[in-house]
This record gives structure tokens, sequence and C-alpha cells, in this order.
């Protein structure tokens, strides 16, 4: 059968249809296969942004939690905290974790502030004579996560412009504030790598603040 130029057109025209076709196809199906691939790396990438923000901005009302308690446990009497008559829960202390704890819940840190067992001061352990460690429990609702503070009275001027002539003294108040960060991002990576996974484990985010005492 012998085509006429116009029927020769006419099926070079098919034959074109047909093969935008095939590649049209081939490229949804290939869009769609990237789409499969870099879709759970941006939702890794999304979610690490937020969570690592997060973290941080955790950090940030800890050490001005930290802050706070370390100028008002600077500026309390030591009348009660005699190096040589240890005393397990000394009242100028007790303002002191009120204030790190209102801050830390202020900043919504503790969702069962006030509730429970999350209420200051907490039970407090005395590893030194001049240094207390407060562990408060249940404020975040997982039992294994504790609000620890510790405050050490006992630190020491050795030598310096403010340090006078012979033994060291204890002239300075270090107030140290820990609390966990759950990461999300750990879940997420669990889902696409499954098996061990360090960031399943919460951080334990610590902050220390020093001040010379007043008093």
């Amino acid at each position: 059968m012998v085509r006429t130029p116009q029927r020769r057109i006419v099926h070079v025209l098919k034959l074109a249809r047909i093969g935008a076709r095939v590649v049209l196809r081939e490229d949804r199906g290939s869009a769609l296969l990237e789409f499969a691939i870099t879709l759970p790396l941006l939702v890794v990438f999304v979610v690490g942004i937020y969570d690592f923000s997060d973290a941080f901005n955790q950090k940030q009302k800890i050490a001005q939690a930290a802050q706070e308690g370390a100028i008002l446990a600077g500026a309390q009497p030591r009348n009660d905290i005699q190096q040589n008559n240890p005393n397990p829960s000394p009242d100028s202390l007790q303002p002191v974790v009120t204030s790190i704890f209102n801050s830390l819940a202020a900043g919504n840190l503790l969702p069962n502030a006030n509730t429970g067992t999350c209420k200051p001061p907490g039970a407090a352990t005395q590893p030194t004579p001049l240094q207390w460690q407060f562990k408060i429990s249940g404020c975040s609702g997982t039992p294994t996560d504790d609000l620890v503070i510790t405050v050490n009275r006992a630190t020491v001027c050795i030598s310096g412009p403010n340090c006078s002539a012979g033994p060291p003294v204890a002239v300075g108040t270090v107030v140290t504030v820990r609390y966990p960060y759950h990461w999300r991002f750990g879940s997420v990576i669990q889902l696409l790598f499954p098996g061990p996974n360090s960031y399943l484990t919460p951080t334990q985010l610590t902050e220390s603040a020093t001040v010379q005492n007043q008093m």
C-alpha cells in the first residue's frame, strides 16, 4: 500500500502522540518515585529543625532559671548553713528552689507543675556540708524525669584581687539546674531505620550560674 504524503504525516503524528504518552507516563512514574524517596527525608529535616530549636529554647529557659536562682541564693543569709553543723533543709534555700521551679513552670517546661509530686521544694540531699540537691519528680508525666536543682554555697576564692590573704574562703554560690529533653526526632528516625537509636534516650540539659555571696 502506497501512502500519500498526507497519510504519512498522519501516521507520524500518531506515532509521536503514542511516544509522548509513553514518555509522560515514565515521567509521572519517576516523579512519584522521587517523591516517595524524598518525602521521608524531608520529614526528617523538618522535624529535626523543629526539635533542635525546641531543645535550644528549653536550654535557654533552664539557663535563665539557674541565673535567677543563683542571684537569689547569693543574697540569702548563711546563718542556717554552717559548715560544721549540716542542715539537710535550710530555710534560706527554699525560696531559691521555688524561684527556679516557678520560672520553669512559667516557661511551660513543667506541664504537671503544682500537681502530684511536682511541687517545690522537693526532697533534699546534702552531698557535702555546703551543697544541697533537690529532686522534684512527676513534672512531665514520666516517672524517671526528675528536675534536679543543686545549690553549692561553697565556691571558694583562692587568689585574685577580691581574695584576702589566708586560707580559701567561700565567696560564691553556684546553682545548677538539670532537666531532661525528649527528642521527637528519634521517633521519626525509628520509623525509617528501626533499631537502637540514641535519640530515643532523653538528653539531660544542664545549666549553671555563679554569683558572689552578698551575705
